[in-house]
């Protein structure tokens, strides 16, 4: 095997527990979501400003204006209301492994 081949292989090996736990990050059943007015009550009491909330692949997706004025895209654990890190957009729309909306 090539070394580029046997590089792409271990990346591939490596890649796939992230990929599988992107798509358990938040497989809460909807009896244990906490109601988006928790949410909403624990932003704005950390000075955001929120534009919407939505529930998007068993997330509560928001978006926000912070305390320091960006615009700021994010999902959170609709159990915990805990921020899941990687879903993330700053004020100049570059994400961090977000959909556009």
């Amino acid at each position: 095997m090539s070394r580029l081949a046997g590089l792409f292989v271990v990346f591939a090996v490596l890649a796939a527990p992230a990929v599988a736990l992107s798509d358990d990050r938040c497989r809460v059943p909807l009896a244990d979501w906490r109601p988006r007015e928790a949410l909403s009550a624990k932003l704005e009491g950390q000075g955001w400003r929120l534009v919407k909330i939505r529930a998007d692949d068993g997330c509560y997706k928001v978006v926000a204006v912070d305390r320091d004025g960006r615009v700021v895209k994010a999902r959170f654990d609709p159990a915990t209301l805990d921020r899941i890190e990687g879903g993330e957009r700053d004020h100049h729309g570059h994400g961090r492994g977000d959909d556009p909306d």
